[in-house]
């Protein structure tokens, strides 16, 4: 590789660490064009899945500010899928195509900054999407103003109930509302 190349190449990879919300490594070793072409598929237009030299990508990383265990991983034949957008879609997509396909292997990965190893990554693909998550959080909170909402109109409600009881056992034990009145006014 010529020297303006790899000048290109590192930039490129610079960018792509800067711009995207997160990185994930893995190991490709075994798999042909056609299964990366199928992986690049399903991960869609929310990662880019690059399969990079080592040497390029640690100087690329170094400049990004990436992690050192980061780039503690770059080992072996690597690949990255870097990830802009849901990163919980790409790690699915990356699970599910290692499930089916165990020469990719998930090495590691960082997300917003943090440094993420190979079993945080699977615990992240098991999340619900973020469109579940947040129709789950709206039912929470849906749920608990109308909990809210009973307990405001229980408190009115009840002590009307109160009132009615009283008045019913006063006028059971032959008092009415009046008759304390009408002794005050012959009392005067």
């Amino acid at each position: 590789m010529a020297k303006a190349e790899k000048a290109t190449a590192i930039a490129e990879l610079k960018n792509d660490f800067e711009s995207s919300n997160g990185a994930v490594l893995t190991e490709y070793r075994g798999l042909t064009v056609a299964q990366l072409k199928e992986l690049r598929t399903n991960l869609g237009e929310n990662a880019k899945f690059a399969v990079v030299k080592n040497t390029l990508t640690n100087i690329a990383a170094t400049d990004a500010g990436v992690d050192e265990q980061f780039r503690n991983l770059l080992e072996g034949p690597s690949a990255i899928a870097f990830v802009n957008g849901d990163v919980v879609e790409a790690a699915k997509g990356l699970r599910d195509f290692a499930k089916a396909n165990p020469l990719l292997v998930i090495k590691g990965g960082f997300i917003d900054g943090k440094s993420m190893s190979a079993a945080e990554i699977g615990k992240l693909a098991d999340l619900e999407s973020r469109e579940v998550l947040l129709a789950k959080l709206a039912g929470a909170m849906k749920g608990s103003m109308a909990n809210a909402a009973a307990l405001f109109n229980a408190l009115p409600t009840q002590a009307a109930q109160l009132a009615e009881a009283l008045r019913a056992k006063r006028e059971a034990a032959g008092e009415t509302a009046e008759a304390p009145v009408a002794d005050e006014a012959s009392a005067e």
